[in-house]
């Protein structure tokens, strides 16, 4: 089974920075794009940033752009999310999603991670 998995959370101070991680495993033949989103206590989910499946086209909410950068070693890697100057606002649960095929199902389909906690301080 295709498992995603988050790590680098923690509580940040306010003006910080950290590091967030994808890490995939499982029986992957391809994957697609590679996607960050956040869920705020008492909030939607919203879309954070975004890289396509040959790893040069990236997409950010306007609220992150300049930084937050999102990055993947290679398409079948691990992906990573460099988040700075963070803010009290941004506390959140951070999920990633992978558009991953295997060879049992023939298809890309959507994969989620159980997410990282990121408490930022004041």
């Amino acid at each position: 089974q295709v498992v995603l998995i988050e790590s680098g959370g923690g509580a940040v101070q306010a003006g910080g920075s950290l590091r967030l991680s994808c890490a995939t495993s499982g029986p992957i033949w391809s994957a697609g794009g590679l996607f960050w989103y956040r869920r705020a206590p008492g909030k939607e989910r919203e879309f954070v940033a975004s890289i396509d499946y040959k790893n040069q086209i990236t997409d950010y909410a306007d609220s992150v752009k300049g930084r937050f950068t999102v990055l993947r070693d290679e398409p079948l890697g691990t992906g990573y999310l460099h988040m700075y100057k963070l803010k009290p606002g941004e506390t959140a649960t951070y999920y990633c999603k992978q558009e991953i095929e295997t060879a049992e199902s023939g298809s890309c389909r959507q994969y989620w991670g159980r997410g990282t906690q990121v408490p930022v301080s004041s």
